[in-house]
């Protein structure tokens, strides 16, 4: 658990004596987040759901769209204090779990995997559909096409919808991911390409001759009444559930106690509007043109709503058509990005339930296992695409939505009463947001969602059967047959496990904090980050130099990355090998230097880069040692991806070294050209060359010398100064490669130490193209050195960072 300060949380070895201590890091902000919820909620729905809940409740869907914001805002406060509180993977089955008696617990994680299970079949059937679409569109197929004799329009979509099931499942099993800055891409396409629709579709509607009758009197605002108004809030209500896959990457948000709540405010502000401009547009701008009503059944005076619902998930597509410049292939491929971003996130956070479930013995234990390679709950997502596959196969697009809509309300009535609950048996929590006048807020969001569940079935249809009429029967009786089956598994199986567990687990459960090792008051702190045992020697030599030097106590730093489909905390059960290279250092400094404080951290995160960078500011670290082998394996990278973002991006100074022999240093070269960087290059030289009694060479290379040499000497003069009490020679050198010069001179030495070049922001390099090409050219080992200049670096990180986004 984290306190509400954000800060990682810490674990501690069973081994009292061990130095090492194990965190999670978090690597998500508020604009991360944020983007996960409009990603999640501006999904399937708003293209698949538009078009069916304007044949519910007709022009009113405007409303509509506006009082489910409104209802949702009452669940989204008990999200927000909870979800700051608790931030860990498994959302609302977690905190039903912690505060209601059983079956409520098993029952909110058995909601939720199955709601997050039929709104991703939701998602895979709409991906179907709109790429059977394109493909009749594109001219590939006909309208009425039938492949091999038996594979017509509907198969076809079936099958799509698998295939991408499988594909997603798969992309998570391998422990691929769509990265923050691929999210916020993604999401900002599909904003912009509903910004496109919107604004034709109003200029569209504002130049229909008396276009209020569209709205008021065609032949009313509500045609259906309240029931059909309530009946089209329940059915896109699955449009809202963004928070709860929000709280489901707690756990890797920094500062959770404050970027949760915004965040769920955040994404409600965004994607409300975007719902009611898109209903506004779509039955405003669309035109009844005798082709479409043929298509949907329905008469050429029919109401555009009316066309809209018989058109269902195509409805706003077809619209699109009539006012947007090639409007049809630009909403299709919005849909499509839309569904497959996602079906990513919606099989992400299914198995993730599914898990966490298994973790507590709420379900078998293959649903909590670990793939040893692959590093994710390889069971838990194949189990969970079988779920998703069955519902897209076997049922119709609207009993999907409407179950999974139910699904959704039952958990959130259970996270409403949870949060009241939990005033009452958790008064201590770090409650960094308070819901207001409690319980109102939540007791209202209980009512207002009891509500939504008979008007929707309701307006979907009753009628006993499978036909057109009867989807709301159909998401009747599977929501009964699943939460039957629940009753089954619980009774069966569930209850007596978690018995078991915790009969296990008392004898054992103790509170996770950092070691109580004693601190000293030396200056400065020096981070070490190691992943190879074979730079443990060499690092650490010059560690200790650095230590010496500087009154430094030194932190060793391994990372255990995790996909981003495995929660953080199950990390652990890798840390063994990371483990045995922080042993492996701890033991060869208390062999070399007993007398250097030195202490060994394993952090646990989704990026190795992230978990150090989070190191180095949670833990005031002054300045940072890292290894290079001296090969990249990515074009796009200097370096290394690691190394080229903790250099450009740490608040603090950064040493970089090329791994070479790890021999005695008897001489050093110091290669400079002035500047802050090369000064603290000298510093660097300083420091190894005393305690190793080594001779150092200042060299300044240059293509064009002063005519009297005064500048050019002085230069090495004032680079000599930093090295009081260490053999200096100094050399002056005209050459027409500095690079050249540079790397021939260094042969004749142990180490080289260069300093970052001052180079335009503009430039794509780490340190600069003169020490990045010594560093990979020279024969022996070399560091290079970046000091920390405060706000030069600070814009520096800032432009690089906005031009990679």
């Amino acid at each position: 658990m984290t306190d509400d300060s954000g800060v990682s949380e810490t674990a501690v070895s069973t081994d009292a004596s061990s130095d090492v201590e194990t965190e999670l890091s978090r690597d998500m902000s508020l604009f991360d987040i944020t983007f996960i919820g409009v990603g999640a909620m501006i999904g399937a729905g708003v293209f698949a759901l538009t078009g069916f809940a304007a044949g519910l409740a007709g022009p009113a869907l405007t409303l509509a769209f506006l009082l489910n914001g409104f209802v949702a805002l009452f669940t989204a406060v008990s999200y927000a204090e909870l979800g700051a509180a608790f931030p860990e993977a498994g959302g609302g089955y977690l905190w039903v779990k912690e505060a209601l008696v059983d079956p409520n617990g098993f029952y909110a994680g058995w909601m939720s995997w199955f709601a997050h299970a039929v709104a991703c079949s939701l998602y895979a059937v709409t991906f179907g559909v709109f790429l059977t679409e394109f493909i009749v569109y594109s001219g590939t197929l006909s309208e009425g096409f039938l492949l091999l004799g038996f594979i017509d329009r509907l198969l076809l979509e079936k099958v799509l919808a698998v295939l991408m099931v499988g594909l997603f499942a798969y992309i998570n099993y391998r422990g691929a991911e769509e990265t923050g800055k691929a999210g916020v891409i993604v999401t900002g396409i599909k904003v912009a390409i509903l910004g496109v629709f919107v604004a034709f579709g109003i200029l569209a509607t504002f130049n229909t001759p008396d276009w209020p009758t569209k709205f008021m009197g065609h032949p009313t605002f509500a045609p259906n009444g309240a029931i059909g108004i309530i009946g089209a809030m329940g059915f896109t209500y699955i449009a809202f559930e963004g928070y709860e896959i929000i709280v489901q990457s707690g756990e890797e948000v920094v500062n959770p106690g404050e970027n949760i709540p915004k965040a769920v405010f955040y994404s409600l502000l965004i994607v409300v509007p975007i719902y009611i401009l898109v209903s506004f547009a779509a039955i405003g701008g669309i035109s009844v043109v005798p082709e479409l009503a043929q298509r949907a059944g329905v008469a050429v005076d029919a109401p555009t709503w009316q066309l809209l619902g018989n058109l269902g998930e195509l409805g706003i597509i077809e619209a699109a058509g009539q006012f947007v410049p090639y409007g049809v292939p630009l909403l299709l491929v919005a849909g499509l990005t839309a569904t497959m971003s996602a079906l990513n996130a919606t099989v992400y956070s299914s198995s993730r339930v599914s898990f966490a479930m298994g973790r507590d013995r709420a379900l078998p234990g293959i649903f909590e296992r670990i793939h040893p390679e692959k590093r994710t709950p390889h069971w838990a997502i194949l189990l969970s695409a079988i779920l998703i596959i069955l519902m897209a196969v076997t049922l119709p697009i609207e009993a999907v939505a409407a179950s999974a809509d139910l699904m959704f309300i039952l958990l959130f009535i259970q996270v409403n009463w949870t949060v009241i609950k939990m005033r009452k048996t958790h008064p201590d929590l770090p409650r960094t947001f308070e819901v207001p006048y409690m319980p109102w807020p939540p007791l209202i969001g209980i009512g207002l969602q009891f509500l939504l569940m008979p008007f929707l079935l309701s307006a979907l249809g009753l009628e006993i059967g499978l036909g057109p009429d009867s989807h709301g029967f159909i998401a009747l009786i599977t929501t009964v047959l699943w939460m039957g089956l629940g009753i089954a598994v619980y009774y069966g199986y569930s209850e007596r496990k978690e018995e078991e567990k915790l009969e296990e687990e008392a004898p054992t459960v103790v509170a996770e904090q950092a070691p109580a090792s004693e601190r000293t008051s030396r200056d400065q702190r020096l981070l070490v980050p190691i992943a190879n045992p074979a730079s443990v020697e060499q690092l650490m030599r010059t560690a200790f130099d650095l230590a010496e030097e500087r009154d430094a106590d030194i932190e060793v730093v391994s990372v255990v990355a995790v996909p981003p489909q495995t929660p953080v905390s199950e990390g652990r059960q890798f840390v063994s090998e990371e483990r045995k290279v922080i042993d492996s250092a701890l033991e060869f400094a208390n062999e070399e230097r007993p007398d250097i404080p030195i202490s060994g951290k394993i952090r646990i995160g989704h990026d190795v880069s992230e978990a150090i960078l989070n190191t180095i500011d949670q833990d005031d670290i002054d300045i940072v040692l890292m290894g290079w082998r001296g090969r990249g394996r990515r074009a796009d990278y200097v370096l290394g991806s690691n190394v080229d973002q903790i250099v450009t991006h740490a608040r603090c100074d950064v040493l970089v070294e090329r791994m070479g022999s790890a021999g005695e240093i008897d001489s050093i070269l110091v290669p400079t050209a002035g500047g802050p960087h090369a000064e603290f290059a000298a510093e660097i030289a300083h420091a190894i060359a005393v305690p190793n009694d080594a001779v150092v060479q200042i060299l300044y290379v240059t293509d064009a010398p002063n005519t009297d040499g005064d500048d050019d000497q002085q230069l090495l003069t004032d680079a000599a100064s930093l090295l009081d009490g260490v053999n200096t020679e100094t050399a002056l050198v005209t050459g027409d490669d500095i690079v050249d010069e540079i790397v021939d001179r260094s042969a004749d030495h142990d180490l080289t130490v260069i300093g970052a070049s001052r180079e335009s922001l503009l430039q794509q390099l780490v340190f600069g193209a003169i020490p990045e090409e010594v560093g990979k050219r020279a024969k022996h080992s070399v560091i290079m050195a970046k000091r920390n200049l405060g706000i030069t670096s600070r814009l520096t990180r800032w432009f690089r960072g906005y031009r990679r986004r």
